[in-house]
């Protein structure tokens, strides 16, 4: 689907609904990686329990290692970390180590973390649920990092500010992935997540 066929669609209404651009970070046996988002929001009205959830799509080297190990750290961003939405974003962490450079530390859920943000959420899942392109993850915050302040990165911001070298780029994957995940759209009837398999 190209960008002018968007437009028959609901496609550019729902992007008012989208949240703000995240670094998500997760490992489970050895492995590690870490990702871009704009899926992750507060997902609990009591205080005390806080709780955030996040939308990964199942094609994103991502989703098993946090399927597995049943924890990932979700990372708020400033509006000057155009490099590690770089980084995290437009590689495959099937291909190179995406963490490898960057500021790390490893917290209550053996998830590394990265230093320089905004803020770094750790979590553990809770639930998880079949989205058919992607799965729901749940998860309780049971950490936080405050890191350096900052205006937060926010997908219009995003949207409006990338350059343009880095838009065709993007815009390129952005493609790829939906006309892949198109073919999962549906949920597998009777999915359900049994917890982690293994520990981070």
């Amino acid at each position: 689907m190209t960008h002018e066929a968007w437009a028959n669609t609901p496609y550019p209404l729902l992007r008012h609904l989208t949240l703000p651009v995240v670094a998500i970070t997760t490992s489970a046996a050895g492995r590690r990686n870490g990702m871009i988002a704009n899926s992750a929001q507060r997902a609990s009205l009591v205080p005390t329990h806080p709780r955030i959830s996040v939308y990964i799509s199942k094609t994103n080297h991502s989703h098993d290692i946090a399927y597995a190990s049943g924890a990932f750290v979700a990372h708020l961003l400033r509006r000057d970390q155009w490099d590690v939405i770089w980084q995290l974003g437009l590689q495959s962490g099937r291909d190179v180590d995406k963490l490898a450079g960057l500021d790390l530390a490893t917290g209550k859920t053996g998830v590394p973390w990265l230093t320089d943000c905004l803020a770094a959420f750790e979590c553990r899942v809770v639930n998880a649920m079949d989205a058919g392109a992607a799965t729901f993850f749940l998860g309780d915050v049971v950490e936080v990092h405050a890191g350096a302040p900052g205006e937060v990165m926010t997908s219009d911001y995003f949207r409006a500010n990338m350059p343009a070298h880095k838009r065709q780029i993007y815009e390129a994957r952005l493609l790829a992935a939906q006309e892949a995940l198109a073919r999962m759209a549906v949920p597998s009837p009777g999915a359900v997540w049994r917890g982690p398999s293994s520990a981070p």
